[in-house]
């Protein structure tokens, strides 16, 4: 049997943040690829915790990007699309510090990414 729904928020909550702090490691360490894959999936699995609260159930990272978007930016106007810029551009980065082998991001995209992230992950708490 599955945990309740309501653990499976909690739990994602926590990863999200646990991923925030990994990435101010990361930002310290001057590890900017590993930091921005942390700063994805902090954004990634905070949208996973609001999905869990509305029964929206998918295995794939685009499927949840657009679920958001819809619902919660162009629907029910509940976050501005600066919200879903910032994950989209989370998800970018990470795909370009994880996959491009040539790719060095610097450390003012890194923390610009951080800060805009911080801002996603406490605001859309206050909705969960």
């Amino acid at each position: 049997m599955p945990p309740p729904k309501d653990e499976i928020i909690k739990l994602a909550v926590e990863k999200s943040k646990k991923a925030l702090n990994n990435a101010e490691t990361n930002i310290k360490n001057s590890a900017f690829e590993n930091a921005l894959n942390r700063i994805y999936y902090a954004i990634f699995y905070i949208v996973l915790a609001l999905a869990y609260k509305y029964d929206f159930r998918t295995s794939k990272h685009s499927a949840l990007m657009s679920w958001f978007n819809k619902k919660f930016v162009y629907e029910d106007k509940i976050f501005d699309n600066k919200f879903f810029d910032t994950y989209e551009q989370a998800f970018e980065y990470r795909q370009r510090g994880d996959y491009d082998m040539q790719y060095t991001p610097d450390i003012e995209t890194v923390n610009k990414l951080m800060s805009e992230a911080k801002v996603f992950v406490d605001t859309v708490i206050k909705v969960i």
